[in-house]
């Protein structure tokens, strides 16, 4: 389960995948962002819909390999099996409500089994 918040995963993954545009690039699309679409960086996990629409509309066709890479950097972060029904157009923005609603599950497994386990009771052999 990963330590950071889950804001922060999303926007590292977001920075990774338009970094492969290059470092002026990724510049240039996030000052984009902020200035065409209102879109200020740190508030892009917040706004992750306008983020994918603003994306389509910079790239056109070209916004499915950069959701599809911040999909795969996403997947690489969160460093646990996700379950979803599997779905040929998954996208950006689906994919990370997803996630989140999966960690969120997993979260709270883990705490009922955390509470299960400190309230069990140590077996005394005789």
């Amino acid at each position: 389960m990963p330590k950071q918040p889950f804001e922060e995963i999303v926007l590292e993954a977001i920075d990774e995948g338009l970094s492969s545009l290059g470092e002026s690039s990724k510049q240039a699309i996030y000052f984009y962002l902020d200035r065409n679409f209102n879109i200020k960086k740190e508030e892009i996990p917040s706004k992750i819909e306008a983020f994918a629409h603003a994306i389509g509309n910079i790239f056109g066709f070209g916004a499915n390999f950069l959701h599809i890479l911040i999909m795969q950097r996403l997947h690489e972060k969160v460093e646990q099996d996700i379950k979803w029904q599997a779905t040929k157009n998954l996208s950006l923005e689906e994919y990370v409500a997803i996630l989140k609603k999966s960690l969120r599950n997993n979260k709270k497994e883990s705490k009922v089994q955390l509470e299960v386990a400190q309230c069990e009771e140590p077996a005394i052999e005789r």
